[in-house]
């Protein structure tokens, strides 16, 4: 089928046929002869690289030359930024394009002048819940990745929202995008939708075991060439040979960290000079960028053309190795799972190092088909390999069959609802009612019986769940129950809306206002560790080596605490050490401690510093509003150290790191200097400055805060003038976001 048959203006068909695009591929193909330009539910489960944005932009482009507005739903930042710099691509045709992930608090009106809405499903789940008005303008609505339905921390949110979504805007279309799944039928049944199946790749896969000096593939082998010990490097440098890139795949970051080491000491004699010097730059550019240990090994890596990828990097750092292999420039990239999740990243090789995950019940287990058919999925670059292949790593002829059976050969597991526990229910029963898609429990239970969960099983065996959730919500007077021999009625309390508004899980609601009004003698820790003791806060683990040194903290600071448990109640204490440990790390990020000895202290990385940060920031605004709401006398403490926890920085140093380009680093620097606010900041002279923070950066720390410096006479040395630049354009940043 010709992009030119379609039912879709003559400009947009010019805009697919100028970049290439003119014929579809059968997968699309069939998405529009099952009614995808009609208007039509559809849901694509098709492999990875065949097509499924551009049936997404088909739809959205027909719906909004229509009058019509489209959301679109992803599960990660990382994703929704990739969509958003793709959407963009289509301005020419008057296309206006938001996104919106964070500021769960928000009700984000201004994103309604847009005709398309790049969203997280948590982000989305909250603009519901604070009601934002355009949201009933959406009349398409593209779900990415739906199959994370399945996943047991964003599936419940994801399938909440997408029912509320369908009652919202029952004539919405939804174009619902997925890889393959065992039950791909029954969640288009659920969606109401057409179904296109298909394993068509536009670039052919060839998954096969490594065993015995070759891959073995299904009908065929392929020699690898032994140059190290290690059978991975092997397989490395046979790609790297050929002309391909490769993905690594690793259980760990300590062994993703490890291999792309390794690895990077051969592939590195294999670059030519042209491709050493531009992976120098960007190494070094890591390097300066970095706070730790990691960025310096991660730089000498990538020198040699191999990086590793993973959360315990910072953002900009796993945003450099991204584009440093889509640009060919990095050659292999040894990751977690996590780069497999959604972002456009192929490879013409894709290794997978160890099928086997930590569980910590369990240990050790094997991963789930799904999650390998992700990770093989992303073997072949479109038009630029002539094929893909995957390789499982065996050591024995049992494991061999093993994986050939568990695997290359096997289908992926159907897909189920995560939705039915209390904890996963709790805050979508409190978010239902303030919302106002039930005031009665006959009408939760109906909404609930339009979920994939009741879809799966019957509406009934929620019941007993859902009726907790109601006695948990009444007894933390987030809602308010009357019951009369018809019905029982169900409105939410103020407090109720604002633990709603504030997308806070109504358990961690009802620990902060509990913790609030229990406690005398409030310090930094004695609020860092309330908010960390709620089910929002992703705790540290511990260490066997953290219980005797956490204790003996806990201690020395007992008055700091609004609570301890028993010591003696052995689980209880552990959890409560857990909490103290993550409430340890974030009182040393405030304090200014370095983020290199940080992650030394909770052997963590970089990347989960910023995490723990970005959490704790949000909790610490909900206590503030929470303090506020039950007039507790902490709300301006608690307002404080949301912005230090924002900043990483102590009280004094505020005025400072709220000007752009300043930061932690620099503004103590400063503040030692004696500049030590902004007002003696404006009076600083260029030349003390530069010698602080450097040339480039004191000039762009004075423009920012007003003070002309006017157009440079060399590279290094601008024209410096004392004089406030009062006639500022409207739309420049400077130190507006301080004042």
């Amino acid at each position: 089928m010709l992009i030119r048959e379609l039912d879709i203006p003559e400009d947009i068909i010019r805009f697919y046929e100028d970049s290439g695009i003119k014929e579809l591929y059968p997968p699309q193909a069939e998405a529009v002869d099952r009614g995808l330009l009609e208007r039509k539910n559809l849901l694509a489960a098709i492999p990875t690289a065949s097509g499924k944005t551009l049936l997404a932009e088909l739809a959205m482009l027909k719906a909004i030359r229509n009058g019509g507005k489209a959301l679109y739903i992803v599960p990660l930042r990382a994703l929704a930024s990739e969509k958003f710099d793709r959407f963009r691509e289509l301005a020419p045709f008057g296309i206006k394009v938001g996104i919106s992930t964070g500021d769960f608090d928000s009700r984000d009106e201004w994103l309604g002048a847009n005709d398309i809405i790049v969203a997280t499903s948590e982000k989305t789940d909250s603009l519901l819940r604070n009601g934002t008005s355009w949201m009933e303008e959406v009349n398409t609505i593209v779900v990415d990745e739906v199959h994370l339905l399945d996943s047991k921390n964003r599936g419940p949110t994801l399938e909440v929202t997408i029912t509320k979504l369908m009652r919202l805007n029952p004539d919405c279309q939804i174009i619902a995008l997925s890889a393959t799944v065992g039950n791909a039928r029954e969640m288009a049944d659920w969606l109401d939708a057409e179904l296109v199946l298909s394993e068509w790749r536009p670039t052919d896969l060839h998954e096969g075991i490594f065993f015995g000096e070759a891959i073995n593939f299904l009908g065929k082998q392929k020699k690898i060439e032994r140059r190290d010990k290690d059978n991975a490097t092997n397989l490395v440098l046979d790609t790297l040979n050929e002309g391909g890139q490769c993905l690594v795949f690793e259980s760990s970051r300590r062994n993703c960290t490890g291999f792309a080491k390794t690895a990077s000491k051969k592939v590195g004699k294999l670059l030519d000079p042209d491709v050493r010097g531009k992976l120098a730059q960007m190494a070094d550019e890591v390097e300066s960028t970095g706070e730790t240990d990691t960025a310096k090994v991660l730089a000498n890596c990538i020198r040699n053309g191999v990086a590793f990828h993973h959360a315990g990097l910072n953002s900009s750092h796993r945003k450099t190795v991204e584009d440093g292999f889509r640009q060919n420039l990095i050659k292999v990239i040894s990751s977690t799972p996590t780069l497999a999740a959604g972002l456009n990243l192929p490879a013409r090789r894709v290794i997978i190092r160890n099928y086997r995950r930590f569980d910590s019940n369990f240990g050790m287990q094997p991963i789930p088909v799904l999650e390998y058919k992700q990770m093989a999925g992303r073997a072949g670059r479109p038009h630029l390999d002539p094929y893909g292949e995957s390789v499982l790593l065996a050591k024995e002829y049992a494991e061999f069959e093993q994986l050939l059976e568990n695997y290359v050969e096997a289908d992926a597991e159907d897909i189920w609802s995560k939705l039915g526990t209390e904890n996963a229910l709790r805050t979508h029963v409190l978010s239902t009612i303030v919302n106002g898609f039930a005031s009665d429990r006959a009408e939760l239970m109906e909404f609930m019986g339009a979920t994939f969960f009741a879809f799966q099983q019957d509406t009934w065996s929620l019941e007993d769940v859902i009726d907790d959730c109601i006695e948990f919500l009444t007894d933390n007077d987030m809602i308010v129950k009357n019951e009369t021999p018809e019905s029982t009625s169900l409105s939410s309390t103020q407090l109720g809306k604002l633990v709603s508004m504030l997308y806070i899980d109504p358990m961690s609601g009802a620990k902060i206002v509990d913790g609030l009004k229990k406690a005398t003698n409030v310090t930094d820790l004695t609020l860092l560790h309330l908010i960390c003791s709620t089910p929002d806060m992703r705790q540290l683990y511990m260490r066997s080596g953290d219980y005797v040194k956490i204790n003996d903290f806990v201690m020395s600071h007992s008055d700091d605490f609004i609570e301890i448990p028993n010591q003696f109640k052995q689980t209880d204490y552990e959890w409560f050490l857990g909490e103290v440990k993550t409430a340890m790390l974030l009182d040393e990020w405030i304090s200014e401690i370095s983020a290199d000895e940080i992650t030394q202290h909770f052997n963590v990385g970089e990347g989960d510093i910023h995490a723990l940060a970005d959490t704790a920031e949000w909790l610490m605004h909900a206590t503030t509003k929470l303090a506020e709401l039950v007039g507790v006398k902490y709300s301006s403490y608690a307002r404080g150290l949301e912005k230090r926890i924002h900043y990483g920085a102590s009280p004094e140093l505020m005025e400072l790191v709220g000007i752009r380009g300043v930061g932690r680093v620099r503004a103590r620097k400063l503040y030692k200097a004696g500049f030590v606010s902004l007002a003696e900041l404006k009076k600083a002279d260029y030349s003390i400055l530069s010698k602080l923070v450097g040339p480039n950066v004191a000039a762009n720390i004075l423009s920012n805060i007003g003070v002309r410096v006017k157009k440079q006479v060399d590279k290094s040395t601008p024209i410096y003038s004392n004089t406030l630049d009062t006639l500022l354009d409207k739309d420049q940043k400077t130190f507006s976001d301080f004042q």
